[in-house]
Formats: C-alpha cells, structure tokens, sequence
C-alpha cells in the first residue's frame, strides 16, 4: 500500500481516538460515518456504533486503570483497530484520502484539545518510492525482519 495512505490511516486514526474523550467525539463520530457512507452507505451506521463503542472502552480503561500505562495501551490498541479499518476503506477507494485529509483539516483539527505554549507540535511526512521502506511511529517501536533484509 501507498505509505502515504498509511501515514494518512495512521493520524487519522490517532486523531479519531483522541478525540473520543472529548466534547468534539460527536464530530468525529458523525464524520467517520459520513467518508464510510460515500464508499459503503450501508455500514456508514455500523461504524458510527462501533465509535461509541470504542469511546466506552476507552473511558472506562482510564477510569479503572490503577496504572496509566494500561490506559494508553487500551488507546493504543484502538488505534491499530481504527488505522487498520481505514487503511482497508482506503485500499478501496484511494479517492478517498482528498475527503479524509479534509476532514481532518476543517472537522476535526478544530475539536482536537488546544497544546499549552510548552507543548510541541509534530507534523510528519513521509514518502518512499521503489522498494523502500518506511516506518513511523508516535511512541515505542519495535521491528522484526526475517529473510536477509
């Protein structure tokens, strides 16, 4: 797959899970049900659910979680599911990355928590051509590769 779609899927799914602990997670609920209606109107409802779903497991895992670390993996794990449920919408339809950064410039940046003055902002672009290989990643990262390369 085109690692710039990855990339795409990969903040966008970050985004997506950010914002479910906050008052923009209606936003971003409505939003991600709106680029699946476009390519998939029947489960355009479904997805809208399982937001809410996953926004129940997230509050719940930083509301029981004795250590924080449990929280962010909780976080973490929803936002694999969520790059992965965008990355195959993506492989169907690559049209769609022009809506998704839309949405993620004019619907959901604005709902995303505001950064105090001390707190840096990243922004990552990556590109590979050819054979190469790319990885990006916003904590821990762990790779394994067999087979020579």
């Amino acid at each position: 797959m085109d690692p710039e779609l990855v990339g795409l899927a990969s903040v966008a799914a970050a985004t997506v899970v950010q914002l479910l602990t906050t008052a923009g997670w209606e936003r971003a609920q409505t939003s991600m049900g709106a680029l699946w209606r476009r390519l998939h109107p029947d489960r355009a409802n479904t997805v809208e659910s399982e937001l809410e779903e996953s926004r129940a497991v997230l509050l719940a895992a930083r509301q029981d979680a004795d250590d924080p670390a449990e929280a962010e993996r909780a976080e973490a794990e929803l936002v694999s599911e969520w790059q992965g449920r965008l990355l195959r919408l993506l492989a169907a339809e690559p049209g769609l990355a022009a809506e998704l950064r839309r949405i993620l410039a004019d619907d959901l940046g604005p709902e995303l928590p505001s950064r105090g003055p001390d707190e840096p902002s990243v922004r990552v672009s990556v590109r590979a051509s050819d054979s190469s290989r790319v990885y990006v990643a916003g904590r821990d990262q762990h790779i394994t590769e067999e087979g020579g390369r």
